[in-house]
This record gives structure tokens, C-alpha cells and sequence, in this order.
């Protein structure tokens, strides 16, 4: 089997149920990231200075060589923009999350004191701001632990949090093997939290974050050039996830800060607006992330499931060989073409199987439908069929004819398979006798051709049937 390991279902098409606490409507978090003095530069031991996120439109790294503007840019953050967010948390009594980059923290002492004195979480953003995709694991690796020591030095605790944000491929299956978060955001995928298993190491909560409702827009070309855009978007962002809290699926929403971009004064009063425009609804919470971490563990810990993607071909044979009534070449091929998270639930494994017996060739298909019992026949009467069989027939009151109606079921059975070279087959779930009777009468008139359509067409609605009951939402 080919594993494939993105998962594009996430929470399926009806979501869940946060169940927020004081059943809130939405959760708003707010994130600060503290990186200013963890940036590239060549101070820092770095090969070239820092090209993202500032005012400096089109910047390219200077290999070798400070770059002054975009030094003092920094500087900006921590020295104004820094001061000027910590007055307005603080004056409105909202608790942010901190993203701290390490060696940032530990070059601002009086920053880190006002976030502590304030309640502020701090979660850790990495050992330096700078870019891990070419690193080497075990590289990558050393830095987080590098990370964790800082930080544990210059705040007094270890972090509980992580989000490294320019991060790797293999950046969350290395948080996760650390073992000691409660949660990991480097990840976009979701509006909700959700559990991410690797291999050999614990399942590690994923808490979503955000480049939309993020000030850096500020700073990139298809972005906010002014305050107006930034607190528009950021209130039709609230309106609809409220709106649809109301309808019963809470969401989270998530706003991403940093010290030198909002924090400029013409771009801190849209925050504030929108800071305000929040608390002027009910039923709103405001937590930290590690806030919604304790939350989500209490609430929707993490469930050991037998998932179709990751079962041996023996275990998935086994469970789902029958699905096509004595067809488990479908399985088999179905396990040896790529699966992914996608196919746990019942309409994609169905998807999955589904296609293999589209492609197989006529005699193939042929052969399926043939495998399928008549109805109320002879197989039926011996006890001969497939638990499954048995139970669907069963269902629409199959196994209790009278004499003139099984005498009836032959006879059309007989007509059926004289016409058409293959027995009657209807997905009889939620029917009744007489409109199996009507669907007998009406598709005896058919073509080979309509006929043959019309019966793989059913035989792939009994296959749906099964895998519900098998994996149920």
C-alpha cells in the first residue's frame, strides 16, 4: 500500500462540537511573536540579514553583510511596538499568547518581565527566526533543544507551547518525538484544533494558525496597506465564524501580531477596534493556546481508532474483503493503490473501492454480479447467505414470505436472469416488499445495456451501505 499522508477530511463535512466553555460562540486567541533580536543578522552567527517582514518592500538577504535599515526596523518592534501592544492587552484585559523566539527573549529582559507580570502565556517560536526547510532532522533537532534550554533559562520554566512557523517538513513529527508539549501550531490546515499521530511517538494537539488575519499582510505586497482593510477583514472573519457558532458549529479564530508591524501607530487603532468590536458580543472567549490545549485535552482527548489507511493488508482483507459481495480483489487492489486519511471514513473508502471496480473490465464486473445472491432464493432458504446478505435481506422482511409471495420472487428471479445473464440486485435497505416488487417490474423492461448500468449502480450503493455500518461517523 501506498500511504498517502496528507488529510484533506479533518472533521468531516459536519465538523464538531467544540463544546467552548460557558458554550461560547467562537474563540478568539491572540498571538503576539516576539522575534525581533532573533532574526537573521550577521551578529547572530548568520550567513546573511533578514529579508521578511518589514517595511522594506522587495528586501533581499545581504550575504555576509549587516543591513542597517532593516536592523533598526527590528529595533522598532521591541524598543515602540512591543510597549505600545503590552498598554493595549492590558488596558482592555485580554491575555495574548506569546510566540518568543529564544535568543529574542533573551535579549529583552524588561519586554519578557512586562509579559510575565501581565499573565501572559509564552510559547516558544524556536531557538532563531530563520528558515528550516533544507535543515538536516537532527540539526533541526539540536535547535529545539537549544530553544527549550533558553527559554527555561530566561523565563523560568520550560515552554508548553511551540510553533517554529518557518518551519520543515519534518518539523512537527520532531515537537511531537520531544515529548514535552502540550501543543504544537505550526500547521494552517483546520479552523479547530485536532490530534496528529507519528510514528513511535505520542499524538501531539495541533492548535491551527493563521497567515490571513495576521499583520503581516502588512508587510507583503497582496496585503493591508492601511488599518481599514486589516480591522475589516478581521471583523467579517469574527462575523461569520460567530454566525456560524450560532448554527451550532463553534470555531476558533485566531490573530497573528507582530511588535514592528501593528505596532505602528497608524495600524494599532484597527487592532483596538476590532479588540473592542469582539468584546461587545456575548458569548465570546479569549483564551491563551495553551488555554485551548488544557481545554481540548479535558474535552476531546485523543482516540485510539482502527483506521482504514494504516491497517495491515491482512487486518483490511479481513474487514473490508466483503464489502463487494465475494469480490475481495477489489479490496486488495483497492490497499495496494495509495490511501490516505481521506478513506477513514465510509464515503471515501467507498470512493477508493468504488474506483477499482469501475476500472475492472466487463467480465470482471461481470463476475461481481454474479456473486450476488437472488433474492429471497434458494441460497436464502439453506441459510447459504453472507452475514450481510442475510441482514439486508432480512431487512426489508425477505425472510418471511408467504408461499404466493416466494412463488412470486422465483418467478421474477427466473424472468430476470433469462433476460439478463445475471441476478436482481437492489440495495434493499429502507425498502419494503412491494417496492422491491415495483423496482423487479419496472427494470425487466430494460436494455442489456441500461440493465447492466443500473446493476453496478446498485451493487455500489450496497458497498456504501456496508461501510457505513462498518464506519460509522
Amino acid at each position: 500500500m501506498t500511504q498517502y499522508p496528507r488529510d484533506f477530511r479533518g472533521h468531516g463535512p459536519r465538523g464538531m462540537d467544540p463544546k467552548w466553555p460557558n458554550d461560547a460562540k467562537i474563540a478568539v486567541q491572540f498571538v503576539i511573536n516576539y522575534e525581533e533580536g532573533g532574526e537573521n543578522c550577521i551578529l547572530h552567527g548568520d550567513g546573511a540579514s533578514e529579508a521578511f517582514l518589514s517595511e522594506i518592500v522587495g528586501a533581499q538577504p545581504w550575504p555576509g553583510q549587516r543591513h542597517w535599515n532593516m536592523e533598526t526596523i527590528y529595533e522598532y518592534g521591541a524598543r515602540a511596538g512591543f510597549w505600545r501592544l503590552h498598554r493595549l492587552f492590558t488596558s482592555l484585559n485580554i491575555t495574548p499568547t506569546v510566540y518568543g523566539v529564544a535568543t529574542a527573549l533573551a535579549r529583552a529582559p524588561e519586554q519578557l518581565s512586562a509579559m510575565q507580570e501581565a499573565g501572559w502565556e509564552i510559547a516558544s517560536h524556536g531557538y532563531k527566526w530563520i528558515e528550516y526547510k533544507d535543515y538536516l532532522p537532527e540539526d533541526e533537532m539540536a535547535d529545539i533543544s537549544r530553544a527549550i534550554d533558553i527559554h527555561t533559562q530566561v523565563t523560568g520554566s520550560r515552554p508548553t507551547g511551540w510553533y517554529t512557523g518557518r518551519c520543515s517538513v519534518n518539523t512537527v513529527d520532531l515537537v511531537a518525538s520531544e515529548g514535552g508539549f502540550a501543543y504544537c501550531s505550526d500547521t494552517y490546515a483546520d479552523d479547530l484544533p485536532f490530534w496528529h499521530e507519528s510514528e513511535g511517538n505520542d499524538p501531539l494537539l495541533m492548535i491551527p494558525y493563521t497567515l490571513d488575519t495576521n499583520d503581516m499582510r502588512f508587510s507583503i505586497p497582496a496585503g493591508f496597506n492601511c488599518g481599514d482593510p486589516f480591522y475589516t477583514y478581521l471583523r467579517d472573519s469574527f462575523d461569520v465564524l460567530y454566525e456560524e457558532g450560532k448554527e451550532g458549529a463553534a470555531k476558533m479564530l485566531n490573530i497573528g501580531l507582530h511588535c514592528r508591524l501593528v505596532g505602528r501607530p497608524g495600524r494599532l487603532a484597527a487592532l483596538r477596534r476590532f479588540m473592542e468590536y469582539i468584546q461587545s458580543h456575548d458569548d465570546v472567549w479569549i483564551p491563551t493556546r495553551i488555554e485551548i490545549a488544557d481545554h481540548w485535552r479535558k474535552n476531546h482527548p485523543f482516540k485510539a481508532q482502527e483506521r482504514p489507511y494504516r491497517m495491515t493488508k491482512e487486518r483490511f482483507l479481513e474487514q473490508y474483503g466483503g464489502v463487494f459481495e465475494h469480490s475481495q480483489w477489489i479490496a486488495e487492489r483497492a490497499y495496494n493503490k495509495e490511501l490516505s486519511p481521506a478513506h477513514n471514513s465510509a464515503s471515501g473508502l467507498h470512493a477508493a473501492l468504488s474506483a477499482v471496480f469501475r476500472k475492472a473490465d466487463d467480465e470482471q464486473r461481470l463476475g461481481v454480479l454474479n456473486a450476488h445472491p437472488d433474492l429471497a432464493g434458494k441460497l436464502a432458504a439453506a441459510k447459504q447467505l453472507t452475514q450481510e446478505s442475510t441482514d439486508e435481506q432480512a431487512s426489508a422482511g425477505l425472510d418471511q414470505l408467504s408461499d404466493s409471495e416466494r412463488a412470486n420472487f422465483t418467478g421474477l428471479n427466473k424472468a430476470y436472469v433469462d433476460k439478463f445473464g445475471f441476478p436482481f440486485i437492489i440495495a434493499v435497505k429502507g425498502l419494503s416488499k412491494s417496492d422491491i416488487v415495483s423496482a423487479f417490474e419496472q427494470r425487466i423492461n430494460h436494455s442489456q445495456d441500461e440493465e447492466l448500468t443500473t446493476a453496478c449502480r446498485q451493487v455500489e450503493r450496497i458497498a456504501l451501505l456496508r461501510l457505513k455500518d462498518l464506519l460509522p461517523e
